[in-house]
C-alpha cells in the first residue's frame, strides 16, 4: 500500500488593516485618584522594614500593612 501524502492548501495572505488613528484628548480639570483617595507620602521618614517588619511577608499583609499606616497617619484625604 501506498502511503497518501496530506496535500496542504496556502491561505491568501490577508490584507493588513491600518490602525484608526488615535484620538488625543486634554482634560482641563485632573481626574481624580481612582476610588477617590489621594495618598500623599511627602515628607515622610519611615522605612519599608520600619512599616512591614524585617520577616518575609505575604504581598496581602503588606497592603494590611500600608493601609494601616495611612490611616493611623491619616495620609489620605478622606
Amino acid at each position: 500500500m501506498a502511503i497518501k501524502k496530506k496535500t496542504t492548501t496556502k491561505r491568501k495572505a490577508t490584507p493588513k488593516r491600518k490602525a484608526a488613528p488615535k484620538k488625543t484628548t486634554k482634560s482641563k480639570t485632573k481626574k481624580p485618584a481612582f476610588g477617590g483617595y489621594a495618598i500623599n507620602f511627602a515628607g515622610r521618614n519611615e522605612t519599608a522594614e520600619q512599616i512591614f517588619g524585617k520577616k518575609p511577608i505575604a504581598p496581602s499583609e503588606m497592603t494590611k500593612k500600608i493601609w494601616a499606616f495611612i490611616k493611623s497617619k491619616k495620609l489620605a484625604n478622606r
